[in-house]
């Protein structure tokens, strides 16, 4: 279960941010989370996956908190953010390699995930090359091919689905399914409003820096559409 309590986060100098967040998500939740930019969506995921720091709160993962032990609380998450920075002296492989080290998989078990996931996602010969030589799409399928290969316990992604093509964007599509039907919990960030209510059991919608929609798919889409939703909310101030 990940459990985020009153997470707050602001800027110096600046009301910008995110304020008293608070969320439960269980075992094969997949939550869309959507704001206008500048919403406070991007702050939030940077917090729960323990790039920022925050100014009050806490958020849990299976009862261990990042704020009294954020490096067991890492090792269950995989994170893909909105512009991936990658080595890019480095090949595919090699990064592959490197992050297969940093969560402590076996060589055996790091060889197994790539067969499987670098066939899924057509990378190809490519693998072997240099991070450098890649279009903003491969690095894309390249973290996410490193954020799974661990098989972790809380996905989040940030726009994961910007760049990426027709084939790349349907694998990512079944695999947040199959990842939450095995027991993951995904959340990410989007703009692409009907892929959502077909994608999601879950909603967090965020406006100002603050949570004004946390419900069911289900249950918003009795009212209206995801999309008549958030123009109500981001065009009445």
């Amino acid at each position: 279960m990940l459990s985020i309590n009153n997470l707050t986060k602001l800027y110096k100098g600046s009301e910008k941010g995110i304020k008293n967040l608070t969320l439960d998500l269980v075992k094969g939740d997949i939550c869309a989370f959507i704001g206008m930019n500048g919403a406070g969506k991007t702050t939030s995921i940077k917090s729960i996956v323990g790039i920022h720091g925050f100014d009050q709160g806490d958020i849990e993962l299976d009862g261990v908190s990042i704020k009294k032990n954020p490096q067991e609380f890492k090792q269950m998450v995989g994170y893909s953010p909105d512009t991936p920075v990658l080595y890019g002296n480095m090949t595919g492989y090699s990064y592959l390699e490197l992050i297969g080290s940093i969560y402590q998989i076996d060589n055996a078990t790091i060889n197994e995930q790539l067969n499987t996931l670098l066939k899924k996602l057509n990378f190809g010969s490519a693998i072997h090359e240099l991070i450098s030589t890649y279009s903003h799409g491969m690095k894309q399928r390249l973290v996410l091919i490193s954020i799974l290969m661990h098989n972790p316990k809380l996905i989040i992604l940030d726009e994961p689905f910007v760049g990426l093509d027709p084939n790349a964007t349907y694998f990512l599509q079944e695999e947040m399914k199959k990842r939450a039907a095995e027991g993951s919990i995904v959340l990410y960030s989007t703009h692409v409003l009907e892929v959502a209510e077909k994608l999601c059991n879950k909603v967090v919608m965020i406006h100002n820096g603050e949570v004004v929609v946390n419900d069911t798919m289900i249950n918003l889409l009795s009212e209206s559409s995801l999309s008549e939703k958030f123009r109500s909310i981001t065009t009445h101030e």
